[in-house]
């Protein structure tokens, strides 16, 4: 029988080189990889949000800028936090009396609580008011349900200047305190956010609230 080298050795070889070969493009794959995270980052990392406000005048918590929260369809201006010491047309077309109430009223909650009373919504023009009502026939469906939440130019007590939407919700909850001590009176049962002056209030406390808009006969005028 003639000599024969055996091909065994040689497969061997040839396994051992296609092994290194494997290991080399793993770790060469995994540099790569840490390479392009340290330039761009964590994949999961995540864009933080950035806070804004909103005007508080901004376009109302409610009212009869619509329903309710802290910024609905409301009235008015540009951007910033609106306080009643504002000068601010939102706030100083107000009715005297009820700016000055809302004054007296912001100047104790802020000594006694650290509380700031703010004007998401306070005098609004006619053609502000109009748009308002447009917007929420659209969102609501209809002219009767949007009437629950937005009166007409006409009618609207923000238009005269005789209605402010307040806020936060701090604000509201100090006022459904003691707002009847300096006139200020929540209206309607399901904006809890429109205050009206009612001077008598002090001495007898507020009138029980209509349900919604519609029941008040203002509304009807």
């Amino acid at each position: 029988m003639p000599f024969v080298i055996s091909p065994a050795p040689r497969r061997r070889r040839l396994v051992a080189l296609a092994v290194c070969a494997v290991v080399g493009t793993a770790v060469g794959g995994v540099a790569a990889s840490h390479s392009v995270g340290a330039a761009h980052g964590p994949a999961t990392a995540t864009a933080t949000p950035v806070a804004h406000l909103r005007h508080v005048g901004e376009g109302g918590e409610g009212g009869e800028g619509g329903e309710g929260g802290e910024g609905g369809e409301g009235g008015g201006g540009g951007g910033g936090v609106v306080g009643v010491f504002s000068d601010d047309p939102t706030v100083t077309h107000l009715d005297p009396d009820l700016l000055a109430a809302l004054r007296r009223a912001a100047t104790d909650a802020a000594k006694q609580r650290g509380i700031q009373l703010v004007v998401n919504s306070g005098w609004r023009s006619a053609k502000d008011q109009a748009g308002l009502l447009d917007d929420a026939i659209r969102k609501y469906g209809s002219k009767a349900a949007a009437e629950k939440w937005v009166a007409t130019p006409e009618t609207s007590e923000h238009v005269k200047g005789e209605a402010v939407d307040l806020g936060p919700a701090a604000a509201r909850t100090w006022l459904s305190q003691h707002g009847a001590a300096y006139g200020l009176c929540q209206i309607y049962a399901n904006e809890s956010w429109h205050y009206e002056l009612r001077p008598s209030a002090v001495k007898h406390g507020c009138p029980a609230m209509y349900a919604d808009p519609t029941q008040d006969p203002r509304m009807r005028q």
